[in-house]
């Protein structure tokens, strides 16, 4: 009997904000996947050993997923790692891919499931509570009001500084080195002002940011900035 792939959303930080759901997941499984990509290195494995302390009588495999936007480096990981996880899946292990936030938000699980549901073996998701979810919970405002839309923008994509335009709430995502850029698109909509930022939400060394005055490339590889609407003049 085969193995199912779980994609095990474990939250954006607080291990107090893992579902039950994702615990039993973990629980149930043999073997827990964990993605080493840069500044993701090891934070979801630490997150779930703190809300799941049997993890550690479980196999760990270590995925690498390189911080590129190399196609073909990525292509040859990506392929690399559904290997070491379909060799589990054929000795009838089940695998616990954990993935930060919600799994179905800018996750590397996502590549996983098509390579290994292309190779003939079951995988599934598990939701989770989204980063940007807890980001507006921590500062205490809501995302959305009656018709008005919510936009998430990876901001450090060409052409995402476009999303500013739209009417709604901005959660601005990735920004990473490109900050200075952000905070300059963000000036010339009328949003500068009235954003805020999220560093480490819900981990070691949170901070929370009521002026983008305070953001620079230093900021954390965890950071996420959410602006309203543009204010009048």
């Amino acid at each position: 009997m085969q193995g199912r792939l779980y994609g095990v959303s474990v939250g954006p930080g607080d291990p107090e904000l893992m579902t039950l759901k994702a615990v039993r997941v973990i629980r149930s499984c043999e073997v827990v996947a964990v993605p080493q990509s840069g500044a993701e290195t090891q934070v979801a494995w630490k997150i779930a050993c703190e809300a799941v302390p049997e993890i550690f009588s479980k196999q760990k495999i270590d995925l690498s997923f390189p911080m590129t936007r190399d196609p073909g480096r990525l292509e040859a990981c990506h392929t690399a790692a559904a290997a070491q996880i379909a060799e589990q899946l054929e000795k009838g292990k089940s695998v616990a891919f954990l993935t930060l936030g919600d799994v179905s938000i800018y996750s590397t699980y996502a590549y996983m499931q098509e390579r290994i549901r292309a190779l003939g073996f079951e995988a599934e998701m598990v939701a989770g509570v989204p980063s940007f979810c807890a980001v507006a919970s921590r500062l205490g405002i809501s995302l959305t009001e009656a018709a008005k839309p919510l936009h998430i923008i990876p901001a450090s994509y060409e052409g995402a500084d476009e999303g500013l335009d739209w009417n709604g709430v901005k959660v601005l995502m990735k920004t990473g080195k490109k900050i200075g850029q952000v905070k300059t698109a963000l000036r010339e909509r009328g949003l500068y002002q009235q954003a805020r930022m999220v560093e480490r939400c819900g981990m070691e060394g949170e901070r929370i940011l009521d002026s983008l005055d305070q953001a620079d490339e230093a900021s954390s590889y965890f950071s996420i900035i959410i602006a309203g609407e543009r204010q009048p003049d």
